[in-house]
């Protein structure tokens, strides 16, 4: 592997930064950072992962190859709405982070609530702003057919609803028995070779996250294989894994959507400086031709110091850098 020459693996810092609330059931987002000639990339794989190779690719793209060239400068932006907050906390997330579209996740409780959040972030954004759910695969298909109509009828009309499901087989069930648009998310990035698929009965979008498909450019060429329009989407990285994020989202030929990427503010703090850490303004991020580099002060507040998951990482990474 050639990046193995450019990256000081044994030296990569492990971070582990606690979040605000919930988020994906989450209370610590950790990964490691890896710097290569060009700069900064972020290995952080969630727990129950497989594709750590895929993972390892994006963590070296930034600061090895690079990130494709950019079509556009700046990123329409969805605020995401965690499963974990009640509707008072949905409205004020909404509303304080300046976005016109919103994305709530759904499907961990009760449905009643989950109507009651959708209909309190409705009431934030106004009749003019964009709202849909995310079920993260939860349901199964005739759960997802009820569900889909209620929380429809509660945003007074959903943009389209993330991987009701979990397989693609029910997916295209679903997307059978409802009138709103259907996004394939976990399924996409789940499979052995996302540009195999074929999503053409199971859904109208596809859900783009650079770390687990692999790298913005990887991605790129998911999005061409699968021919549907495309959203990108963020695992919880911090403003290092968030760049790379929205280099893939302003390499995409068409953006139709925003993009779920403003989900900075869930984390405690940043490895980054204040000034280059990603917040949306008015709705938007900027796309960047490389990340910033983390700050060492940042790195020392946030290193991981239990040997136990330092090894945890240690061994993740080389498990990665021998499949590659």
């Amino acid at each position: 592997m050639v990046v193995q020459t450019l990256i000081d693996f044994d030296r990569a810092p492990v971070f582990a930064i606690p979040t605000i609330e919930p988020v994906g059931g989450l209370t610590v987002r950790e990964g490691m950072l890896l710097e290569g000639p060009q700069g900064w990339g972020e290995f952080s794989p969630l727990p129950h992962e497989r594709a750590l190779v895929r993972w390892l690719t994006a963590a070296t793209e930034p600061g090895t190859v690079g990130w494709p060239d950019p079509a556009r400068g700046r990123v329409p932006i969805a605020v995401t709405i965690p499963a974990a907050v009640e509707a008072a906390r949905a409205q004020q997330i909404a509303e304080a982070s300046g976005c016109r579209t919103a994305a709530v996740e759904v499907g961990a409780g009760d449905l009643a609530q989950d109507v009651e959040r959708v209909q309190a972030v409705r009431d934030a954004l106004g009749a003019d702003g964009v709202l849909r759910c995310d079920a993260k695969g939860r349901w199964d298909p005739d759960t997802a057919v009820t569900a889909i109509t209620a929380l429809d009828r509660a945003a007074g009309g959903l943009e389209f609803v993330t991987q009701p499901c979990r397989t693609i087989d029910e997916l295209v069930q679903v997307r059978r028995r409802v009138e709103v648009r259907i996004a394939v998310a976990e399924a996409l990035r789940d499979a052995d070779d996302p540009t195999s698929l074929r999503l053409g009965e199971a859904a109208d979008i596809a859900v783009l996250a650079s770390g687990p498909l692999g790298g913005a450019r990887r991605a790129l060429r998911v999005a061409e294989s699968c021919g549907l329009p495309c959203v990108v989407a963020s695992t919880l990285e911090t403003t290092i894994g968030l760049a790379a994020g929205l280099a893939l989202a302003g390499a995409l030929p068409e953006l139709m959507f925003a993009c779920e990427l403003g989900t900075r503010g869930f984390l405690a703090g940043d490895v980054v400086a204040d000034s280059r850490s990603l917040a949306a303004v008015g709705g938007y991020l900027p796309v960047a031709p490389m990340p910033p580099a983390p700050q060492p002060d940042r790195l020392e507040r946030y290193a991981v110091t239990d040997p136990a998951r330092l090894t945890w990482w240690r061994e993740r990474l080389q498990r990665a850098i021998s499949a590659s």
